[in-house]
């Protein structure tokens, strides 16, 4: 029996853990970021088609990840009882959940301009998405696969090598982009389908860097033989963890893109305000998100070794550090929130002023915005990593859409508050979902673990 780490000796484990997957989220948004600038000079009519493009593959992405995530906390347990079999049985299903969800949504995006249409988009625009979801919709598949061998690495705690093979792929996209979009380096011009090769490009080579990973570095896990046989047990297992997580991340997606919806109403100033802070509280959140992974993987450990001490303390440290990036956060935000504006408008834009105004408003709603989305998301993994998945579906369920839509859409509108109204529903719809969660965590979860700690076990790379 092992001594029982301390708080700084969590501390330090979870940032070792935490830093490359940070890293990691911020260069796959920054693949969203490039493609976004990169067609904004192409077109503006390709740009409306990418965005809903974009909009409708994330969407899907985020929700069949549910499966990729779920193998997360069951390979960390696994892993902490020395199960090896177990942890290639999970990590094979959660690729064959990915592969099955890929099936059945590929038709929709290879016929997506009808659904467009009806969504009240332009024909143009639908036609223009569907071009492009024709192709980059392939790129579903590998992405699906990586994110569930990212998850396999994240639970052994090989996460640097996620982090550089996010990067890889970040720059495989944008020079993808360059040369595809626009015809630079002999390669024909192919706008928007090029950005979507480009895409396709960019999953590909992070499967490929993954799968070639997982083999030289991890051999005693051999994730492909005998892969083409079922195992319905591990099946149902893997699928009853990960489809709550797939609707509870629905959920939020929906609740923001709802709220987008609420702010256009207002007028096309207030909407860039929005998309511009909402753009700046994503970066922020990366954080918070990263360091709800490192969440899920410990809180597995820790139910792999029946360690109830460690996974009160490290639960303490966890949500400790995200404090600390919360108070950085609010201080940017409150001190300079014209300037954090400003770097996504140009100096010449006639609408300059009233986006900024609107803007900075927005940022100081979001300084309390960013400590209950914390809160709310580095508990969420907690409750992950010991593998508690449908309450905490309810309960966010009910926190973002029983309650959050409605008060923005009464403070934004009836109670004449605008985006800021709107903004403060965010927060409401967050915050309770953070009370409950936590209440979830503290009151329910961690009684049911022993209080003897059995065992540590310390970082692989």
């Amino acid at each position: 029996m092992s001594q029982p780490l301390t708080y700084p000796a969590h501390a330090r484990r979870i940032l070792v853990l935490g830093l490359p997957l940070v890293g990691g989220h911020v260069a796959q948004m920054a693949i969203g970021l490039t493609d976004t600038i990169m067609m904004g000079r192409y077109g503006v009519p390709e740009l409306a088609a990418l965005t809903l493009a974009m909009t409708l593959f994330s969407t899907l992405f985020l929700f069949g990840s549910g499966f990729a995530w779920a193998v997360m906390p069951m390979v960390a347990q696994y892993d902490a009882e020395g199960d090896e079999r177990q942890i290639r049985r999970a990590t094979r299903m959660g690729l064959w959940l990915s592969i099955g969800f890929f099936a059945l949504t590929m038709p929709a995006m290879w016929a997506s301009a009808p659904l467009l249409r009806a969504l009240g988009q332009t024909p143009q625009v639908a036609q223009d998405a569907q071009v492009y979801l024709r192709i980059a919709g392939w790129g579903l598949l590998p992405a699906l696969g990586v994110m569930v061998l990212k998850s396999f690495l994240a639970a052994l705690e090989h996460t640097r090598v996620v982090f550089w093979i996010t990067v890889a792929s970040a720059v495989v996209n944008g020079f993808a982009n360059y040369g595809l979009i626009f015809g630079h380096w002999g390669l024909p011009e192919l706008g928007l389908q090029g950005a979507a090769l480009g895409s396709l490009l960019s999953h590909g080579v992070a499967l490929a860097g993954v799968v070639a990973y997982a083999r030289l570095r991890l051999p005693q896990y051999p994730l492909w033989q005998r892969f083409w046989r079922p195992d319905t047990e591990m099946l149902r297992e893997v699928f009853a963890l990960g489809w709550p997580i797939g609707f509870t991340t629905l959920a939020e997606v929906g609740l923001f893109a709802a709220t987008a919806i609420l702010i256009g109403w207002i007028g096309t100033v207030p909407l860039a305000a929005h998309g511009i802070a909402l753009q700046i509280s994503a970066l922020t959140f990366m954080v918070h998100l990263g360091l709800a992974n490192v969440a899920t993987v410990r809180a597995g450990q820790a139910r792999g070794r029946r360690d109830g001490l460690g996974l009160r303390r490290g639960a303490v440290a966890v949500l400790a550090l995200s404090g600390v990036a919360v108070i950085a956060t609010v201080a940017a935000f409150v001190i300079v929130p014209e300037w954090l504006v400003g770097l996504f408008l140009s100096r010449d834009d006639p609408d300059r002023a009233a986006i900024l105004q609107t803007g900075a408003a927005l940022l100081m709603v979001a300084a309390l915005f960013q400590l209950v989305d914390a809160a709310q998301v580095v508990t969420l993994g907690l409750l992950r990593g010991l593998q508690d998945t449908r309450v905490p579906m309810v309960m966010a369920g009910v926190a973002y859409w029983g309650l959050g839509l409605p008060v923005a859409w009464g403070l934004g509108f009836p109670a004449g508050f605008g985006a800021v109204g709107v903004w403060f529903g965010l927060v409401i719809g967050l915050g309770v979902a953070a009370v409950l969660l936590n209440w979830r965590f503290w009151s329910r979860a961690v009684p049911g673990m022993p209080a003897q700690s059995l065992a540590s076990a310390g970082p692989r790379d």
